[in-house]
């Protein structure tokens, strides 16, 4: 009789400390749950509020705004026009304010992680080029230029207004630029012209680069103006 109540008594023991045991692995398990959950993507960067629909659509022509009589008003029109180009993603992606690019229509930060590097074309352990090509990718869908780098961080576009990004193109202290070279950066360069043919299921920006060319160029002819 003595051997079984010893034996029991070990019994009630060690089922007693079960419990304890469960609310361990609990414990533990919920902790390896924490850590190693899947880390969501940083936000996407919200569109501009003036942001038309990103469908393909048509530019308005330099000359539907002759109309304008007043050459100041007519200039800010034409920018505000030749903003559906700067504000679309196919620029705005290239146009950070940080040192990491984003990528589709909803500009969500670049995956793989990346960043601008000294020469705004990749860190040296990763440049731009380790991907993206002399030309679109139509297999894996990468994007491609022989171009392809990113503005200089003084050419942040995101998060600003289309007030702001007037006066910071025309600034020649950031944009490196003057108005000659600014006009042939947008109707001209071949990075920017992407922008209309980027492959894959990219929505392009709206109109030609020709048409946006002109644009610009009537709108530097007309002052410059900025909008508010």
């Amino acid at each position: 009789m003595r051997w079984r109540r010893a034996s029991g008594e070990r019994r009630r023991r060690r089922f007693g400390c079960l419990p304890i045991l469960a609310l361990v692995i609990a414990a533990i398990v919920l902790v390896l749950a924490i850590v190693l959950r899947p880390q969501p993507l940083p936000e996407a960067q919200a569109l501009p509020a003036n942001h038309r629909s990103i469908e393909t659509a048509q530019l308005r022509p330099a000359a539907a705004f002759a109309t304008i009589t007043d050459p100041a008003v007519r200039s800010v029109a034409l920018f505000e026009e030749a903003g559906r180009v700067i504000q679309h993603p196919r620029c705005m992606n290239c146009h950070p304010r940080t040192d990491r690019p984003t990528q589709t229509d909803a500009m969500r930060p670049h995956m793989p992680w990346v960043t601008r590097g000294p020469d705004n074309a990749g860190a040296a352990t990763l440049r731009c080029t380790t991907c993206h090509h002399d030309a679109n990718f139509a297999a894996s869908g990468v994007p491609g230029n022989p171009k392809w780098k990113l503005a200089p961080i003084e050419m942040a576009w995101q998060g600003k207004t289309l007030g702001q990004i007037c006066r910071q193109i025309l600034d020649p202290a950031r944009a490196h630029m003057g108005r000659d070279q600014l006009l042939q950066h947008m109707a001209k360069d071949e990075l920017v012209g992407w922008a209309w043919h980027p492959g894959g299921k990219r929505t392009p920006a709206p109109g030609t680069q020709a048409e946006f060319g002109a644009l610009i160029d009537a709108w530097l002819k007309t002052g410059a103006r900025c909008p508010a």
